[in-house]
């Protein structure tokens, strides 16, 4: 048996103890008390310990602009993907049009990316993170609050307090803190071997629980609902399928020959949706409480069920390719494994158009 499906295994147990553990976690608080272990001490360390292992390099600096693209890209195609799905109603639309082009890499990509490519690039998956989160804290919240007002046809208010309440939230968050740190250190040429024994250890003990915590949670936060469970699942298999075509297309135009980066590329590009969207729809919700369902700018039930299947779906499509080798490391594998995916996400309009012309023959055949 291959080393990578031994990790791969080795990881699914995790989810599945996660699965078998969801009965003794009473509500989701206790989950999010995980989440923030995570997101708060495992990943910071693990990130911090990673990039005070490697060289720093231009290129590096270079990463977040890759990845502001990318969301920019996804952002711009998603009222398509919106068409080709059938989403009509303006809250459901502007709920996708937000969650779409986020991605949430930390507790989707990360872990695989550290098991299987290794620190180096675990490294440059953190750097390249700093352009996606810009644009989910920045970008996407001015859109949300845009809509929200046009929404309500009212004069806007000042965001000034928000935006430096987000300026704070991207700058003191424990990860992007961690990242600043360390990139100052490598500038001036310390690196992990420098600090003190008892600060490495300590580092490196604290890294080591991210992986198995990441499944752990995995496992308990999956919540799939039968409402609406067509239309997600869809539009999740567009995103992930048009963003490997992309992808594919990145790597023939630039004839990217190491198999190592080009894995990391699909295993960043098919990250979960991110939470961070969720919060602006959350914080717009609250101010529109009193407007009556039709009237609201988002869905918050549409979004909890997207964020809920994009990540076992994403961490399934990456394992996918993490255990296949080398075989998605060609632009023409990628191709048709894209290929399959938008296939697989059009059959729920498909199945839609035929389900309407038979109840429409139907109609026909009662009226005559």
């Amino acid at each position: 048996m291959s080393e990578a499906i031994i990790k791969a295994l080795s990881f699914v147990t995790f989810i599945i103890i996660g699965l078998l553990l969801k009965s003794k976690f009473n509500n989701a608080e206790e989950v999010n008390g995980l989440k923030k272990i995570i997101l708060l001490v495992a990943l910071p360390c693990t990130i911090f310990v990673a990039l005070l292992k490697i060289s720093l390099h231009v290129e590096l600096l270079l990463l977040p602009l890759f990845a502001l693209g990318f969301n920019l890209f996804l952002f711009v195609i998603t009222p398509a993907l919106l068409n080709l799905v059938g989403i009509k109603k303006k809250s459901i639309a502007n709920t996708a049009k937000l969650l779409i082009p986020s991605l949430a890499p930390g507790l989707s990509c990360f872990p695989f990316i550290l098991e299987f490519l290794g620190e180096p690039y675990l490294a440059k998956a953190a750097m390249t993170d700093l352009g996606n989160k810009f644009f989910v804290l920045f970008i996407l919240y001015l859109v949300a609050i845009k809509w929200h007002y046009r929404n309500k046809n009212n004069k806007q208010e000042s965001d000034l307090t928000r935006l430096k309440t987000l300026v704070k939230v991207m700058l003191f968050e424990p990860i992007n803190l961690l990242i600043i740190l360390a990139l100052i250190l490598l500038v001036s040429g310390i690196s992990l071997s420098d600090l003190p024994l008892f600060l490495q250890e300590n580092l490196n003990r604290l890294s080591l629980i991210m992986t198995p915590l990441v499944l752990l949670f995995i496992g308990l936060a999956v919540k799939i609902k039968k409402k609406q469970l067509g239309q997600v699942f869809s539009l999740l298999m567009l995103r992930y399928g048009i963003s490997l075509l992309l992808i594919a297309g990145v790597v023939a135009a630039l004839k990217i020959q190491t198999s190592q980066d080009v894995l990391f590329m699909l295993a960043f590009g098919l990250s979960a949706c991110s939470f961070w969207p969720f919060a602006h729809i959350s914080s717009i919700a609250a101010k529109e409480m009193d407007l009556p369902d039709h009237q609201k700018t988002f869905d918050n039930q549409f979004a909890l069920g997207l964020l809920a299947m994009s990540l076992p779906l994403s961490v399934l499509l990456i394992l996918i390719i993490f255990t296949t080798g080398d075989t998605f490391t060609n632009p023409l594998p990628i191709i048709l494994l894209a290929t399959g995916l938008i296939t697989i996400g059009s059959l729920f309009t498909i199945f839609k158009w035929i389900k309407n012309q038979v109840v429409l023959k139907s109609d026909l055949r009662k009226i005559n």
